[in-house]
């Protein structure tokens, strides 16, 4: 964690826009709640864009002032890691349609003074990926080091230089994919019904009694954590055991050590997350195809850059399997980009990225490193 104030500078700026999203729909203002570490360089040659996962937030590497337990990603940034405020200028926002400060469902409406709700405009990754654009126009910071990013953050990581292709010297994407799969999109769904079915949504509109629908969210944080795990994972820490007891109830409380876990994620997830931002993110994350938005050839969409790619999955992830990143290596290649691709072994699953890795620091930091030595 960064304690020092110079290397956790919090804000949020009002841009004007209009921001032209996917949809045809135009987003005005446009609110960013960011963080930055470290200091932009003479040449502005420094800086890096990190982009967080679906429940992420800005708080990448200090203390999140709702939880506040340390940054998501301490592991990565900070005074000594692959990520270095001594290094480079790290930029870290949270994405639109989120509900840590940026514009989103729980965000005011100029015109009617409440929350959006479900009036805020449905919003693709790209869309994410041209509101960080324009929050790098009002840093001044015209040209980035390196996008970073892991699970949804990999997918702005990859849509980073298929959009601006002159703007990025380096992508580095971590557990993620080029589009969503069908079974990626059952489980979203899966959630999102969850968060409908509850009463307390009311369509969207619950902002005003503060009574949002909690049990809707937390059934839906449970299943999609599930896809963040593997089954070694979870039979090593769990297994059959009993929770705090020692025969089974033949009711339906926590038998299983399992379940109370669950429940304690989905639970705890309740307090920091907004249930129509978790509807909004996942419809962005299911209309991701970085191949259908360039004629269907996910090649094309890095003919136009010239940025260096690293690509890094891991052996027990099956929400993202390593055979989509070699899917996304294959295309760089048939696009002439250079490009490094890593299996790494965790028994951790999807989450591996989040987890202490030493190997994929080393690999982080070599990647970075090599592009400030040319």
């Amino acid at each position: 964690m960064i304690d020092d104030a110079r290397f956790g500078l919090s804000r949020t700026v009002s841009l004007p826009g209009p921001l032209l999203l996917d949809s045809g729909a135009k987003l005005s203002p446009v609110e960013i709640a960011y963080e930055t570490y470290g200091l932009l360089n003479a040449d502005k040659s420094n800086a890096i864009l990190i982009c967080h996962a679906l429940t992420g937030d800005q708080y990448v590497a200090s203390v999140h002032p709702t939880t506040g337990k340390p940054g998501w990603w301490t592991r990565m940034v900070g005074p000594g890691k692959p990520i270095d405020p001594a290094r480079h200028f790290i930029i870290c926002a949270n994405v639109l349609g989120s509900c840590m400060g940026s514009s989103g469902p729980a965000a005011i409406e100029p015109s009617s003074l409440t929350a959006y709700g479900m009036r805020f405009p449905v919003i693709t990754i790209r869309d994410m990926v041209r509101a960080q654009a324009m929050l790098l126009d009002h840093l001044g910071v015209d040209r980035l080091h390196a996008v970073v990013g892991g699970s949804m953050g990999g997918m702005q990581a990859l849509s980073w230089p298929a959009t601006y292709p002159d703007r990025v010297e380096a992508a580095l994407v971590i557990a993620s994919t080029a589009r969503h799969s069908a079974q990626n999109i059952a489980f979203h769904e899966v959630g999102r019904q969850a968060i409908m079915a509850d009463p307390k949504w009311r369509g969207g509109d619950y902002y005003a009694d503060a009574d949002p629908p909690s049990a809707g969210l937390a059934v839906a944080r449970m299943a999609a954590h599930i896809t963040y795990l593997s089954e070694a994972g979870l039979t090593e820490k769990f297994g059959r055991k009993l929770q705090g007891r020692d025969a089974k109830t033949f009711g339906f409380d926590a038998d299983f050590q399992i379940e109370s876990y669950l429940r304690h994620q989905g639970l705890s997830f309740t307090d920091r997350f907004d249930a129509n931002s978790y509807l909004y993110i996942t419809r962005a994350m299911d209309y991701f195809d970085l191949a259908e938005e360039h004629g269907g050839h996910l090649a094309h969409a890095f003919k136009a850059s010239r940025a260096r790619f690293c690509l890094i999955s891991f052996d027990t992830d099956w929400l993202y399997p390593t055979a989509e990143s070699r899917a996304i290596v294959h295309a760089l290649n048939a696009a002439g980009a250079p490009v490094s691709f890593v299996e790494l072994k965790s028994p951790f699953g999807h989450d591996a990225f989040l987890l202490e890795s030493p190997e994929l620091n080393r690999i982080a930091d070599g990647f970075l490193r090599a592009g400030e030595s040319r």
